[in-house]
């Protein structure tokens, strides 16, 4: 499969494209009726459609073929992250942990988080073009920004771990992770989570981890830490 693929998450209850995809479908790249076209709804699924009508505002088809797509990663991978104050540097590691392939997204507020709130509809349409980009058939969930205390008492099916930098004992992600295990790993601000925040984690279950001898970025550890999941994986 190497073709255009077009988003359309009500495609099974409503035949029309958004209408940014009519238009990228027909004013840009001049599909008519009659043409075929990959739709996904980023649900793990895949249409084969038949244009029947080439409007640009609501482009309506009819689907042909439905293909189940799972994902192709069998665990449940959510990274919590505090944003940077860049907000290219956010865009960055959604788009690139799209394409390596991650389930959840949740932007965190801690008490060092350079950035108070994130615009998701920018971040969305980015998760969507790398969705599409990486051939994928499911969308990555993005939450709102949540506080971390908030956050970290929500339960979660799996493996629990939060990445900081203080002088503490902490294992290599790649030695403490159960390959195949659900996992949610946290991510802080430039200026690291402060110590109430990661003794308020430990408390609630998360184990401390290492990412490796570097001092990275806050958006590479999120994205190395994402990548290092999958590859344990195979």
């Amino acid at each position: 499969m190497d073709k255009t693929i077009f988003y359309a998450p009500d495609i099974q209850q409503d035949n029309t494209l958004p209408q940014d995809e009519s238009a990228h479908c027909v004013r840009v790249l001049r599909k008519k009726e009659g043409d075929e076209i990959l739709v996904t709804d980023g649900k793990g699924h895949f249409f084969d459609a038949e244009i029947v009508e080439a409007h640009q505002k609501h482009c309506i088809v009819n689907i042909l073929q439905t293909i189940v797509e799972p994902k192709p990663w069998n665990n449940y991978l959510h990274i919590a992250f505090a944003p940077t104050k860049n907000l290219d540097r956010i865009e960055w590691f959604a788009e690139k942990a799209t394409e390596i392939g991650i389930d959840h997204l949740t932007p965190l507020l801690c008490r060092y988080s350079e950035r108070k709130e994130v615009k998701l509809p920018r971040i969305e349409k980015i998760l969507i073009s790398a969705m599409k980009q990486s051939q994928k058939a499911v969308l990555p969930q993005l939450d709102e920004m949540t506080p971390f205390l908030n956050f970290i008492k929500k339960p979660f099916d799996g493996q629990k771990f939060i990445a900081h930098c203080y002088p503490q004992e902490k294992q290599l992600l790649k030695t403490i992770y159960k390959i195949g295990s659900n996992v949610l790993i946290l991510i802080g601000p430039e200026g690291d989570f402060s110590e109430q925040e990661v003794q308020e984690a430990l408390k609630c279950g998360f184990e401390p981890i290492s990412l490796g001898e570097s001092r990275l970025r806050a958006e590479t550890a999120a994205l190395v830490a994402c990548n290092a999941i999958q590859i344990l994986n195979g």
